[in-house]
């Protein structure tokens, strides 16, 4: 296992959220089996652009990597190709920044092939400009820097070879991920046609949407199949949808994306922008929120960001402020509009998210009552199946409903809708 020193830079942030960002790199880092042996923060008014740090820094750090036997040094931040270089000179020691750690953990968590494609485009996007000679360390490509020279050697053709490559490849992948995008597309666009709902969980990674999609799962009468989830950052990178089909006929699909992160790697919500769509084209979000963390309210934010980033506006959203087994006196800050506490994990007042769903996912649904002669047992099962039927009487020439469904639905049916209220 590598044995790291932590550096940042701390120009300005509150000190508390400056700790939680380091506990949360000392996370990542563990996520990648780096340990964390020592941590060295620095005040300043801006980064140095060449070294990041201080020059006096620079070598009280080598100093104490020298006595601590570290052979890493890992930076809160995401560093420009020149500040690794220069570090690396000063140090005499490979320097990881938190853009890296971060695409590494998404790199060995992604398992279907457009969750390997899209790390893999970040990857390279990201090493593009740091491809300077070639070095490997947790399957990264990096170089000690090159000096200037008169002419072209052939390191500098070296180079243009490998970054011609390295577009090449791009363009590959981008060419696949296009396909796989168009596809999805051709999903949403069925879906619509059939007029079902989909709520997209979001939110910051570990908040517990997996854990909230699953305890939601349980009250669901259709095929169950749950999805992974561990107490652990970015445990999955998959986008997965599932059918939630209540007893009342309650029906959605509810779809769990990859979570969020302070300093999210721009290249990561670039190539994940595809995916990340999937948000867009939602009726409902479900923002799921960690009330045992201190600076869920930070959090919040950094969500909501990267929500804006994707072009996510006008759809309404709940705040779900999970995880309340951990914080019993959690109360809500009042500006937040639709919100609800919930234990995902304990199903804490699950039926009262399933209330809220309704309430908001299917307020243009139609509310009528249908007369469907005997005959038309096909449309009577369909009515049963797929609306939220409240009463229910049989007559001597047919079943009498009182119901609420999609327009959709109600195009198969809207010649059988009657005006009175004959259901006792």
């Amino acid at each position: 296992m590598d044995k790291a020193l932590l550096i940042a830079v701390n120009t300005g942030s509150k000190e508390n959220e400056l700790n939680e960002e380091i506990i949360e790199l000392e996370n990542l880092c563990a996520a990648c089996e780096i340990e964390v042996i020592n941590t060295v923060i620095q005040n300043l008014n801006k980064v140095n652009p060449d070294t990041y740090l201080g020059k006096g820094k620079v070598e009280e750090i080598k100093l104490i990597a020298d006595s601590e036997e570290c052979n890493l040094i890992v930076v809160n931040d995401e560093l420009s190709p020149l500040q690794v270089s220069n570090l690396e000179k000063a140090l005499d020691i490979e320097v990881y920044d938190r853009t890296y750690v971060i695409l590494e953990i998404f790199r060995r968590r992604a398992h279907t092939r457009e969750a390997k494609l899209q790390v893999e485009l970040a990857t390279k996007k990201y090493l593009l400009p740091r491809l300077i000679g070639s070095r490997s360390h947790l399957s990264r490509q990096r170089g000690s820097g090159m000096g200037f020279s008169h002419g072209r050697g052939s390191g500098e053709m070296k180079l243009e070879l490998d970054r011609r490559k390295v577009f090449d490849q791009i363009s590959e992948i981008n060419t696949e991920l296009l396909e796989l995008k168009n596809l999805r597309q051709t999903q949403r666009k069925q879906r619509k046609r059939q007029g079902m709902k989909v709520i997209s969980l979001v939110g910051y990674t570990n908040s517990g949407k997996s854990s909230t999609l699953n305890a939601l799962l349980s009250h669901s009468i259709a095929a169950k199949k749950e999805v992974f989830e561990k107490d652990m950052l970015f445990a999955t990178l998959e986008t997965s949808t599932r059918l939630i089909k209540t007893e009342s006929n309650l029906t959605f699909l509810l779809t769990d994306t990859v979570g969020f992160v302070n300093k999210l790697p721009h290249q990561l919500i670039e190539a994940f922008k595809s995916t990340l769509e999937e948000i867009t084209e939602s009726d409902l979000v479900l923002h799921i929120v960690d009330c045992s963390n201190e600076n869920f309210e930070k959090q919040i934010s950094v969500t909501n960001q990267v929500l804006t980033e994707l072009g996510v506006k006008d759809i309404p959203m709940i705040y779900v402020f999970n995880k309340t087994d951990l914080n019993e006196s959690f109360f809500i800050p009042p500006l937040y509009e639709k919100t609800i506490k919930i234990s995902a994990k304990n199903s804490l007042n699950l039926e009262g998210l399933l209330i809220m769903i309704e309430e908001e996912l299917f307020k243009d649904y139609r509310n009528l009552y249908l007369k469907l002669p005997f005959s038309k047992a096909d449309l009577y099962n369909r009515v049963k199946e797929n609306a939220i039927v409240e009463a229910e009487t049989i007559e001597e020439d047919g079943y009498l409903l009182k119901a609420k469904m999609s327009n959709y639905l109600y195009g198969f049916v809207q010649e059988y809708e009657i005006f009175k209220d004959r259901i006792k």
